[in-house]
């Protein structure tokens, strides 16, 4: 598997690559330009978790860019510390296959991944 792995902030990065390290190949950007630019230069991905807020783009561009213009159904879970009902509810319609409201742990991630786990 290949699997995307978005975030500005390195504590999550660190236990998202922790949590997912035998999953397959990780790739990690750390900001929004950053990911954009592997999903328009890279292989496709077979996961993508992504943070809703980020510098340069946002998560919901990134899941644009993969839903709309590549016309993809890659999973992307979304994370955010915006918990209101509101934006999961926004994000789940646009696209989102599940949300994890941060902090995040190991545990709370794979259960919401291991559905896209192949």
């Amino acid at each position: 598997m290949r699997i995307l792995v978005c975030d500005d902030d390195d504590v999550v990065l660190k236990v998202v690559t922790m949590a997912l390290k035998d999953k397959g190949e990780l790739v990690t950007a750390r900001d929004g330009w950053e990911a954009m630019q592997f999903l328009k230069n890279a292989e496709p991905f077979d996961l993508i978790i992504t943070d809703i807020h980020m510098p340069h783009h946002n998560g919901d561009e990134l899941l644009r860019l993969v839903r709309k213009e590549q016309n993809r159904l890659t999973p992307i879970v979304m994370l955010s510390s915006d918990g209101e009902e509101e934006v999961i509810a926004l994000a789940l319609k646009e696209g989102v296959n599940d949300f994890i409201v941060k902090p995040i742990d190991e545990a709370k991630l794979m259960k919401k991944v291991r559905p896209y786990l192949t």
